[in-house]
């Protein structure tokens, strides 16, 4: 790294609440079943069982979740530019005390 770069990483925390797994979960294997998802018939039916199987809906969301979005936080700021993002979804216990009053 020379002495003018600098990197900053950003960490956004979101909780939500899962209204309709069933629904996430449709809408998730909608994608997957995409034909510009490019995935092989095994992928397919890999990525289709993580999703069923996974019952909090964090699979299906994060398949639900584009890259784009993710990256559109920092799009019109033209003094930096995005070089990695990396996304996780995992089950939560709900909004931390400090979150439920906002």
């Amino acid at each position: 790294m020379s002495d003018n770069e600098k990197f900053l990483r950003l960490t956004v925390e979101l909780t939500v609440e899962v209204l309709d797994v069933d629904a996430l979960q449709a809408a998730a294997l909608a994608e997957i079943r995409h034909p510009d998802a490019e995935l092989t018939d095994e992928e397919r039916a890999e990525q289709a069982e993580l999703v069923n199987s996974d019952e909090t809906g964090a699979t299906a969301l994060q398949w639900l979740i584009e890259p784009d979005h993710v990256l559109s936080l920092v799009d019109h700021i033209d003094e930096v530019e995005p070089r990695e993002a990396v996304l996780g979804v995992e089950p939560s216990d709900g909004p931390s005390e400090d979150d439920e009053g906002e």
